[in-house]
């Protein structure tokens, strides 16, 4: 099984991206045949961005992946914009996804209207491009948050409309969403997902962020009405606060509850903060070592590179043979 997700390399990486990304690629690169992991700088760029600090941004990234347990030996780590076959994939794409799908997203719309200069046409393409990294290398699994499901339909669908119009040559992937922990909610208004962008300063906890920092920031998270440890609709402070936990400790959330039945919330956002920072620790403590040593970073980046297009190339191939596009491809 062929296991494929990428990154932003966008901004400090905060929970959110660690439980609900990170953990994901760290299990999955023993169970992929192989395990795909891209930085979408190619991505970065349909928003407003500074290309020396893109450069800079992909390697901490990077460090930080490995930092977080990536092995780029056990894995095929990668930088987007090193490999062609996405870019030109992406076009050859556009053919069988329609328009009004593009313009019916939610990241779309709510990037485009929080855009204060030009919309990119690239904004609108993200989903194709998405598409194209994912079906470039025949992947069956796609390790995702649950903020990417409608990306995950757009790219099935791609996939199956263009086998029913060319023949069988693509696969048609699936995502994997992590039942907990799924979208970790911003700690002051836990009726919004964690985020680089959005959000509170406050509400958000960087993976390499200061122990003690991340534990003032849990104490002062907000709760709800009540006393009672326990998960509802009424208390997304107190149910995102219980999930978090339930990955730190590898647990249910349901055993969380009952090992603070009697707490009140204080004790219990103190307990959780110092769990969260002390788990953050080592990888923070490794991100630190790694991220200095560029030319490491950049090594075992052009490694991925090349292994990656050894995949992606062949799919291409069969790609253009099917549509037509370019001489007729001689049998070896």
């Amino acid at each position: 099984m062929v296991i494929f997700s990428g990154i932003q390399p966008t901004g400090r990486k905060h929970l959110g991206n660690y439980i609900g990304a990170i953990l994901q690629y760290v299990e999955g690169q023993d169970r992929g045949e192989p395990a795909i992991y891209c930085i979408v700088d190619l991505h970065a760029t349909t928003v407003a961005y500074d290309p020396a600090e893109l450069r800079r941004r992909s390697q901490d990234t990077a460090a930080l992946l490995v930092a977080a347990g990536l092995d780029p030996a056990r894995c095929v780590l990668f930088r987007q914009g090193d490999v062609p076959e996405h870019s030109e994939l992406t076009w050859l794409l556009s053919s069988v996804i329609p328009l009004g799908v593009l313009n019916r997203m939610h990241q779309f719309r709510d990037k485009s209207v929080a855009q204060r200069e030009m919309v990119s046409s690239g904004l609108l393409f993200y989903p194709v491009l998405m598409a194209a990294d994912v079906l470039a290398y025949r992947a069956h699994e796609v390790p995702v948050g649950e903020d990417q499901r409608e990306h995950i339909e757009v790219m099935r669908d791609a996939a199956e409309t263009f086998n029913k119009r060319f023949g069988e040559t693509l696969v048609v992937p699936r995502g994997n969403i992590p039942t907990v922990g799924a979208r970790v909610r911003d700690l002051q208004e836990p009726e919004r997902k964690m985020s680089t962008t959005g959000g509170t300063p406050r509400g958000r906890v960087y993976v390499d962020e200061e122990p003690a920092a991340i534990i003032k920031k849990f104490k002062s998270a907000q709760t709800d009405s009540g006393r009672e440890i326990v998960r509802g609709d009424d208390k997304p402070g107190i149910t995102n606060l219980i999930e978090i936990l339930a990955v730190v400790r590898g647990t249910a959330p349901a055993a969380i509850e009952h090992d603070f039945e009697g707490s009140g919330y204080g004790d219990f956002k103190l307990a959780v903060g110092e769990e969260v920072a002390a788990w953050l620790a080592p990888v923070r403590e490794r991100y630190l070592e790694l991220r200095e040593d560029t030319d490491a970073i950049e090594g075992f980046l052009a490694e991925g590179a090349a292994k990656a297009q050894a995949i992606a190339a062949p799919v291409l191939a069969d790609v253009r043979e099917a549509m037509g596009v370019g001489p007729v491809r001689r049998a070896p």
